[in-house]
């Protein structure tokens, strides 16, 4: 945090004063912003030879290929769509969502997500754009539960450290949006239907041994973890303040490959405290 501050305070001062940095963040509408920024990339672009353009290629960790290779990848996404019930409806994401996705609904920073001159966000996580489509799905109709997935390439832009980390990678994702009828039955009913989609999708992958552990955040949430196929992991730390009630991860071979838990996101976008939200993903990358 102190280094990007100072960086920050470098920036400012070759740009004219820290009031630039109001100018652009409060006083400027968001549109007249992108005019703005249009233009600077536009200049910034023209200025770029082929051989510019070629040595950034060679050395952003944004913008290289996929280090595993591309049929495994597709057949590793294809025995995870397998398990999927029939009442789930996939989804074919854009590749950006408007800006402020990530961070308003999680606590996530935004400096970990790619933002673009537009009023938009590279996709860092496809849970996040299918809560904003279930959450219009519960406003149009919301006699029914909405129950999608979509598998999206995603970019994040934090560093990751160890094996199997990557700038860049496939995730699928479960959501079932709902209304609460009383009794946790909501979350009973989905958090099963959850951890039996996940473990199934791994084990489709050709890993026989997916193991799924569940963390009770909530007291309450006790008797629906009692419920599920899965093992207690209440030393797990990761998470805590994402998700509320309940969370789980899944893992095969003893890798971790997916994750999951109940947030608030529809019932904020809603304003509606009655709505419930289950989401849960597996990394594509890991399992092919």
């Amino acid at each position: 945090m102190a280094e990007r501050a100072s960086a920050l305070n470098r920036v400012l001062r070759r740009a004219g004063g820290p009031e630039i940095l109001d100018v652009l963040a409060e006083r400027l509408s968001g549109a007249d912003l992108t005019t703005l920024m249009l233009e600077v990339m536009r200049r910034r672009a023209r200025a770029l030879s082929p051989a510019d353009v070629l040595r950034r290629y060679g050395h952003d960790r944004f913008v290289a290929p996929a280090q595993i290779p591309f049929h495994r990848l597709r057949r590793a996404e294809d025995a995870v769509l397998s398990a999927l019930p029939r009442e789930v409806e996939v989804l074919a994401l854009a590749p950006v969502a408007p800006l402020g996705t990530h961070s308003a609904l999680g606590p996530v920073d935004q400096n970990k997500v790619v933002s673009t001159i537009r009023n938009s966000e590279v996709a860092a996580d496809p849970t996040n754009a299918l809560a904003l489509e279930a959450a219009l799905r519960r406003r149009a109709d919301p006699s029914r539960p909405v129950r999608l997935a979509a598998l999206q390439r995603v970019v994040r832009a934090q560093r990751f450290e160890g094996a199997v980390s990557y700038a860049h990678f496939t995730l699928f994702a479960l959501v079932t949006a709902g209304r609460d009828p009383g009794d946790l039955e909501f979350e009973r009913r989905h958090a099963a239907e959850h951890l039996a989609v996940l473990t199934g999708a791994v084990r489709a992958c050709g890993v026989p041994d997916a193991e799924a552990r569940v963390t009770v955040l909530d007291e309450r949430f006790e008797r629906v973890a009692a419920e599920l196929d899965a093992t207690p992991y209440p030393e797990r730390e990761e998470g805590r303040g994402y998700y509320g009630g309940l969370c789980f991860k899944v893992y095969g071979k003893g890798l971790e490959v997916g994750d999951g838990g109940f947030v608030d996101w529809t019932a904020r976008l809603l304003g509606n405290r009655k709505e419930r939200l289950l989401i849960s993903a597996l990394g594509i990358d890991r399992l092919a």
